[in-house]
């Protein structure tokens, strides 16, 4: 910067650089979902071996005027991490490898955050955002609301469409704890019982019985979410509502839900959690899990606080929550009776709090 404090002309073409780069996000995130929606992770992983741009364009089936496009795709996509390049053994070839990234979105493996991924480019997600400054200038509760004239939940009940892609995203996403479950001895080993709250289809608990068998498990969800599905010995689905009772347990688990709701919800559901748990006066050893996200980590990479604060953003465009501090955890767990908790950073972006009586 020059002495009068003037931007010299390179700060200033940085500085367009930085803006162009923020202004232009949105584009990463169509060509993701572009990439998924042809298939291009599958088609890559099926072919057993680094992949020529015209091999891909061939199982792509799409027609070699087409192959120009997919080079500028995958080129973006490679920069981005997403794919790699390498030389094929047999001939001397440049050809496309899956990376750490694009493994994680294969149809054919678990966990599969292809369904995440969707959820968040459907047009339903993105409108929103158009409206965040209209939101702020009107009066709707979020911008999900300003953009499609309802809140969330109501707008996911009234289209079926919509709210299949939404659960499918959300089990996709909670397909990651198989990676560290059987890690979580301590945790899950010495309990009898666990109800999963707000835990559609099962993914969850599913996933812990796979580890813990003796376990015996209930999904609580709204009863559309649950109905018709199936319980086994050691699982059973209620259909409920969190705020009015929680069936009793040995532990109580919200995975990514609390991020969703409002303070004042919060201490409300937690409040719900004692009553089900018990007093450890009466010989119990109850506690509350919770699976979330944790802002202002110090320790943390750079690119995990930038997802956290725009998950942070997204709960505000979304629904009326919120991602939290500790210090805002640890408010709430007092504010509904708790007197302790514990925090292990065990599942990447989020957390898993203990939180006991």
């Amino acid at each position: 910067m020059e002495a009068d404090g003037v931007p010299t002309a390179s700060e200033m073409f940085r500085a367009q650089a930085h803006i162009y780069k923020h202004a232009f996000n949105f584009a990463n995130s169509m060509v993701l979902g572009c990439a998924i929606q042809l298939g291009i992770p599958d088609i890559i992983h099926s072919n057993k071996q680094p992949m020529t741009l015209s091999e891909l364009v061939s199982g792509l089936k799409l027609p070699p005027a087409k192959s120009n496009g997919i080079h500028r795709l995958m080129r973006l996509l490679v920069y981005s991490g997403f794919f790699a390049t390498t030389k094929k053994l047999d001939e001397n070839q440049e050809g496309y490898v899956l990376t750490p990234s694009s493994k994680l979105l294969l149809r054919s493996e678990i966990p599969n955050l292809s369904p995440f991924v969707r959820v968040l480019v459907d047009p339903v997600m993105v409108n929103p955002w158009q409206s965040l400054g209209d939101w702020f200038l009107g009066n709707e509760s979020t911008p999900f609301e300003t953009a499609h004239g309802a809140p969330m939940w109501e707008f996911c009940d009234q289209n079926p469409r919509f709210n299949n892609v939404f659960n499918e995203a959300m089990a996709s996403d909670s397909q990651m704890i198989s990676l560290v479950v059987k890690d979580c001895k301590e945790i899950f080993e010495e309990m009898d019982s666990l109800v999963d709250v707000g835990g559609g289809t099962g993914i969850i608990a599913k996933t812990i019985l796979a580890a813990f068998p003796h376990l015996k498990c209930t999904v609580l969800d709204l009863p559309h979410v649950v109905a018709n599905l199936p319980d086994t010995e050691n699982l059973k689905y209620v259909g409920g509502d969190m705020f009015q009772s929680i069936p009793p347990a040995d532990a109580i688990l919200f995975k990514h839900v609390m991020h969703n709701w409002s303070d004042e919800d919060c201490v409300k559901m937690l409040k719900r959690c004692r009553e089900a748990i018990g007093d450890k006066n009466e010989g119990r050893k109850g506690k509350v899990l919770i699976i979330d996200m944790l802002l202002d980590r110090e320790e943390e990479e750079a690119d995990m606080t930038e997802v956290k604060l725009t998950f942070d953003v997204l709960m505000m465009v979304l629904v009326t929550g919120k991602q939290r501090t500790e210090k805002e955890w640890e408010k709430l767990f007092l504010e509904a009776g708790f007197i302790s908790y514990k925090i292990t950073p065990a599942f990447g972006l989020r957390s898993l709090i203990e939180v006991f009586p």
